[in-house]
């Protein structure tokens, strides 16, 4: 039942008439758990709470898929303005974005065009930069806009899915680069032809990788919920003296709010991962595809109205 479940949420996630329908109707029936608000005032609101609690920020302007030239430039804008707000307000917070919301499925020359100019920005307010990872017909992609970018620029980093069987030869090419990269499991839905079908193979290949990128000398962002994942980090880390300013945790805004709390307390960096923006329906779909009680919580959120 809850492969079933997943799946349909998955499915929904890329419905793009759902997304559209989503833009117009707002932030209800429970996403505004998941998400930090519609506008960039809102955002800064929620990023400015999170640090007073010593919690750090990676803010997620959302957006996917987008098919139109307009659209990639205003989403650039808006990354621009989450920037500028982050600078000014001297918040204690990265930002993230995904290649197709700057028309990664345009040409890369407007995708390349876009990002320079938010990192510009980036740089001039000394904001670091994270592009997301999405599907695996996008992956080579992605991994080849950041590679060119990090010839470029320093504050740029990307994110590695655990799912993928090509995952271990990308942190081999990317040591190179010496990159800081947010490992993940991994959301969407992907062929067992090009990815680990079981939740265990997953799983030991989430391992290998952190190992792996740790024991390189990188930068590493643990982004998990797992505990198991949590404390394998936690044990590696203090088997081979690796120092707690070369490595993170990241969780999602709104999941497991008490275990981010413990983990600061303890010495930990704890980033949250914050989405903000009109297009929030996929990564909402996927937050309920992932966890089967936050379907519960939507659920009680729609009957209370």
């Amino acid at each position: 039942m809850e492969k079933v479940m997943r799946d349909f949420f998955l499915f929904l996630s890329s419905n793009k008439p759902m997304t559209k329908a989503a833009k117009q109707y707002g932030l209800k029936f429970g996403a505004n758990r998941f998400v930090a608000g519609e506008t960039v005032e809102q955002a800064v609101q929620t990023i400015k709470e999170l640090n007073e609690e010593g919690l750090c920020v990676t803010l997620d302007c959302l957006g996917e898929f987008v098919d139109n030239e307009q659209e990639a430039e205003e989403i650039t804008e808006l990354c621009i303005e989450a920037v500028r707000g982050i600078g000014t307000n001297n918040l204690d917070s990265e930002l993230s974005l995904k290649l197709t919301s700057l028309g990664l499925d345009l040409s890369e020359e407007i995708v390349l065009e876009n990002m320079r100019r938010i990192l510009d920005a980036a740089t001039e307010h000394g904001v670091f930069v994270t592009i997301d990872m999405e599907d695996y017909e996008r992956c080579g992609k992605t991994i080849d806009v950041f590679t060119q970018l990090k010839s470029e620029y320093d504050h740029i980093g990307t994110v590695i899915q655990a799912y993928l069987y090509r995952t271990e030869e990308d942190i081999k090419m990317l040591n190179e680069y010496s990159p800081n990269l947010r490992l993940v499991k991994g959301a969407y839905k992907e062929s067992p032809e090009v990815a680990f079908p079981e939740k265990r193979d997953v799983d030991e290949n989430f391992k290998k990788i952190i190992k792996m990128h740790l024991l390189n000398g990188n930068y590493t962002a643990v982004a998990t919920h797992d505990d198991a994942i949590i404390d394998y980090t936690l044990k590696l880390v203090e088997e081979h003296g690796i120092s707690k300013d070369q490595f993170e945790f990241q969780m999602l805004y709104g999941i497991r709010e008490e275990r981010q709390r413990e983990l600061h307390k303890q010495g930990y960096k704890m980033r949250v991962y914050t989405p903000f923006g009109t297009d929030w329906y996929g990564y909402f779909m996927r937050r309920l595809a992932e966890r089967p009680q936050n379907v519960a919580f939507v659920a009680k959120g729609i009957i209370s109205k």
